[in-house]
């Protein structure tokens, strides 16, 4: 079995694939990177236990993170609970079966390249991915399935602890579609400049980016927003909640083909 590591800013999602690409488990956990190897080890051994799944039963791991402090922790984990090497998806000689045609391919984050390959795998291309993380990214994958860049904006989380944190006056609020565009308190008019601000912009990139392809782009939504927001646009076709894992899945079985 496969254990398949998404290290992000907020959140570690840790899974496990059975050998015909079946996920046996899924877990998240905070991305706290004062933890140990073997906090996470004892937390994951539970909750593996809770399923039905042995340790044992582990005999590769893949690791993506956007948190370089959490790589050692990571590491260890796998070798020392899991007795296997990660393969660390950004590392020198780690095929990704895609072309990353940026200026510095090493500065695009590794969540965004796994989900441009799970990506151009499932829907082909032109496409793009609006990933609703800490930051809300569109990642542009080409006709050949090859990553042709993106655009990086203020998480929606961010944007609202910023507005509570810079305005002594403005509360934290909810995240939902309010009844109105136009607010008629405090509260309301926040959750519409959020909501309704973030599907225009949205919208507005899409647009953008499809005129400067000249071409128009499937899109498709991720993260744990996207099932709310994806509803209320039409320019987003599509919402993929499994669509890293299923990179990191594709990812290590290329280059285990390849070994």
């Amino acid at each position: 079995m496969l254990l398949a590591i998404d290290s992000g800013n907020t959140n570690i999602v840790f899974a496990v694939f059975d050998e015909d690409g079946t996920v046996r488990g899924e877990w998240r956990s905070s991305a706290d990177n004062e933890r140990t190897a073997d906090e996470f080890g004892v937390w994951l051994s539970q909750l593996m236990q809770f399923d039905g799944i042995e340790r044992s039963s582990i005999n590769a791991a893949i690791v993506a993170t956007v948190v370089p402090a959490n790589l050692f922790s990571l590491k260890t984990l796998c070798r020392k609970y899991f007795d296997c090497d990660p393969l660390i998806v950004g590392d020198e000689g780690v095929e990704l079966g895609i072309e990353v045609l940026v200026d510095q391919p090493g500065e695009v984050g590794a969540d965004r390249l796994v989900n441009a390959v799970a990506a151009g795998e499932t829907y082909g291309g032109p496409l793009i991915i609006v990933d609703f993380g800490t930051a809300t990214t569109f990642d542009i994958i080409d006709g050949s399935g090859d990553y042709a860049g993106g655009i990086i904006a203020p998480g929606i989380n961010l944007s609202l602890e910023a507005l509570h944190m810079a305005a002594a006056k403005l509360p934290r609020v909810a995240i939902e579609k309010p009844e109105r565009v136009i607010g008629k308190g405090t509260v309301k008019a926040m959750q519409s400049g959020i909501f309704w601000g973030y599907i225009s912009m949205i919208e507005g990139m899409v647009r953008r980016v499809s005129d400067e392809l000249g071409e128009e782009l499937e899109v498709i939504a991720t993260g744990g927003l996207a099932p709310l927001f994806s509803q209320w646009t039409d320019c987003i076709k599509g919402t993929d909640h499994d669509l890293t894992l299923r990179g990191l899945l594709a990812i290590h079985r290329l280059n285990k083909k390849s070994a």
